[in-house]
């Protein structure tokens, strides 16, 4: 469905003349296809959200380059293409709201230290893939094990 909704959006940025947009949308569906042709799958929802979680990541690193490097028309591109992403992204959780998640799934999991980070993470990941940034989480886990 979400697959979909984005071949759609794609027809209408084309018969509205939204270059960006349009631009930015073939780029998503051109990550999706390489996706589906490497693995010779048909990807679901939630291997969808995957890749768009990862573009969204590789553009929030590309940022930081860009702006140690003060490209900032360049790092200004990459932020309107994580605001196209976002739109097909769920809502993002909060902190406390990822905080309670994280609480839980190390309860849940009964991990003690940080060697049991994979149990923990491994709960952790559908739940909140494309709604928060994997590696905060990452760092919240690895605070709370260390105690």
């Amino acid at each position: 469905m979400l697959k979909q909704r984005i071949q759609d959006e794609m027809k209408a940025a084309m018969k509205g003349g939204d270059k960006p947009r349009l631009a930015t949308i073939r780029l998503i569906m051109a990550a999706i296809k390489q996706r589906e042709v490497d693995e010779r799958i048909e990807l679901n929802d939630e291997q969808v959200l995957a890749v768009l979680d990862k573009m969204v990541k590789q553009r929030r690193d590309s940022i930081a380059q860009y702006e140690q490097a003060g490209r900032t028309e360049l790092a200004e591109q990459e932020h309107y293409e994580i605001s196209v992403l976002q739109d097909y992204l769920p809502e993002a959780l909060s902190e406390e709201e990822i905080a309670s998640m994280v609480a839980k799934a190390i309860a849940n999991s009964g991990a003690e230290s940080i060697r049991d980070m994979g149990k923990v993470m491994g709960q952790l990941k559908p739940k909140v893939q494309g709604r928060a940034d994997m590696g905060a989480v990452s760092t919240l886990v690895k605070q709370q094990l260390n105690g």
